[in-house]
């Protein structure tokens, strides 16, 4: 059976063609985005290209759950998200060469920003489910109820987003110690253990949503909890690398 939203046969081609408009943009922002954060063997990273990857990662997710009709409200503001990150690749240096890294490196770097910018999408997702909760025990019904997708189906989202995120979050940490000689040393303890904290809490998540079932407020605000952990991890590890060690973050 089609998986196309149930649209009268006036409606489908609208559909049809925002999708590939939509498509297009995905193109042509991922197209620019690597071309500008990986100049030959360097990496050139900075606060608006990455905020803007998060943006990409957001709107395929919103393509994607586009197919599905109750999604679309969601859709159609993450998308608006997206679009608002892209403007950000401005903001970056195009001046800068990037450091040059060994091909390993590099692809350490963008698997971690990858897994963070989807575990980004998720939090948004679960910021979703939990104003959706709130609003169906207050019983407030209003136009606006048509934007929200059934709970059940948000939440099958966030779980999808937490195994892909939870296996990329692996992959980056077990990639990264294997360039880290002495993590006291190079000031990474801080970011190490903060990053296994998280993956603990997304494990643990998953593990109780397959084993027991977890669902509703239970799971939403574990995948906050740890979802904070990860940015600590991040910012509070570059905040003491720059401030307190005086060291820069790359």
């Amino acid at each position: 059976m089609s998986r196309l939203p149930r649209f009268s046969e006036r409606s489908r081609p609208f559909f049809l063609l925002a999708c590939i408009f939509a498509a297009t943009g995905i193109g042509v922002h991922s197209q620019v985005l690597f071309d500008l954060i990986l100049p030959g063997d360097g990496l050139a990273l900075s606060a608006g290209s990455a905020a803007s990857m998060i943006g990409l990662e957001l709107a395929l997710i919103a393509l994607l759950a586009a197919i599905e009709p109750s999604l679309r409200g969601m859709s159609a503001g993450m998308l608006i998200l997206s679009a608002a990150t892209a403007l950000l690749i401005s903001a970056t240096d195009h001046s800068s060469a990037g450091v040059v890294l060994t091909w390993q490196v590099r692809a350490h770097v963008l698997v971690a920003l990858l897994s963070y910018g989807l575990l980004t999408v998720g939090a948004i997702v679960a910021v979703f489910a939990l104003t959706q909760e709130r609003r169906l025990h207050s019983a407030r019904i209003t136009p606006a109820n048509r934007l929200f997708a059934p709970l059940e189906t948000t939440e099958k989202l966030l779980i999808g987003i937490s195994a892909a995120g939870f296996a990329g979050l692996t992959l980056a940490i077990a990639t990264g110690l294997s360039f880290v000689n002495d993590l006291v040393e190079q000031h990474l303890a801080h970011k190490f253990a903060l990053s296994l904290l998280a993956w603990v809490v997304f494990g643990v998540l998953l593990a109780g949503r397959f084993k027991a079932g977890w669902r509703g407020k239970r799971a939403v605000k574990l995948y906050l909890w740890g979802f904070a952990t990860l940015c600590l991890a991040y910012f509070g590890s570059r905040l003491i690398l720059e401030e307190v060690f005086n060291r820069s973050w790359s």
